[in-house]
């Protein structure tokens, strides 16, 4: 029998993980690097300090510089084997329906859909073509439980990159690649300690009671806590590795037990 090491090695591979300098995709890509895969990272600024991946800068919402990764990954890599499609974010004010211009559905939707199906495009192919790959998509529980007042359109364009995700992991089940949504909770992360901040100055209350407000309109976190982005990462790490070769197509939540949903 395989031992657990052996089914989650990750040497000889080739992964990019998008938006990965910062958070949940910092800690993506130092997982997967730890597990001995080749590391790519993109992001629209070089990332601060040390950084022991190659890095290459993109905004993944400009076609252009979509079109210029591509062609150094191509002619330095050759292709890769692992898609982290983690690049994302909520862009938009809050206040519902009528605070959502044209312009702020349409920033959601390029930076939390669009920015994946360009990148899958150009991978996928290779992928396809020696039967093995994996594409992840990190997705959020917003999707299947939005908060009208504070996200509406973030959870929207989460909501069908879930859709997207599955749909496509259904194309492509047959052909040897393997596509999986991962869903956070709250995680630490440099983005929600800003949202949590900026809420508690909209507000006029401390950042603790912002928190706390919060977390009542998601009906708290049974485990009492946010997750840490290397809980994601390690999520990431075994759906990616050999010891998750029949799993495909699902959405997994990893928001301790926050979705008050069966």
């Amino acid at each position: 029998m395989e031992n657990n090491q052996i089914l989650t090695d990750l040497k000889g591979k080739t992964a990019i993980v998008t938006g990965g300098t910062k958070g949940i995709g910092r800690a993506i890509a130092n997982e997967l690097a730890q597990a001995g895969a080749t590391v790519i990272v993109s992001a629209r600024n070089q990332p601060e300090g040390d950084n022991s991946h190659h890095f290459i800068a993109a905004d993944l919402t400009n076609p252009a510089d979509v079109a210029e990764l591509e062609q150094e990954i191509k002619q330095k890599f050759g292709g890769v084997d692992i898609l982290i499609n983690n690049v994302g974010g909520l862009t938009t004010p809050p206040g519902g329906f009528s605070a959502l211009t044209d312009e702020h559905w349409e920033s959601e939707l390029q930076l939390n859909l669009l920015a994946a199906t360009r990148l899958d495009r150009i991978f996928l192919p290779g992928m396809i073509a020696k039967k093995s790959g994996v594409v992840i998509h990190i997705s959020s529980v917003a999707a299947k439980q939005p908060l009208w007042n504070l996200n509406m359109a973030y959870a929207v364009s989460k909501a069908a990159l879930n859709s997207y995700s599955k749909s496509l992991a259904t194309e492509l089940a047959s052909k040897g690649v393997r596509v999986l949504t991962v869903a956070p909770g709250a995680t630490k992360t440099p983005p929600m300690e800003k949202f949590v901040s900026d809420y508690a100055q909209s507000s006029n209350i401390t950042v603790e009671e912002a928190f706390k407000q919060l977390l009542a309109q998601t009906g708290g976190i049974p485990m009492g806590r946010m997750a840490e982005p290397e809980e994601v990462a390690s999520l990431v790490h075994y759906l990616v590795s050999p010891a998750a070769k029949y799993l495909t197509g699902t959405t997994y939540a990893i928001d301790g037990g926050s979705l008050p949903v069966v």
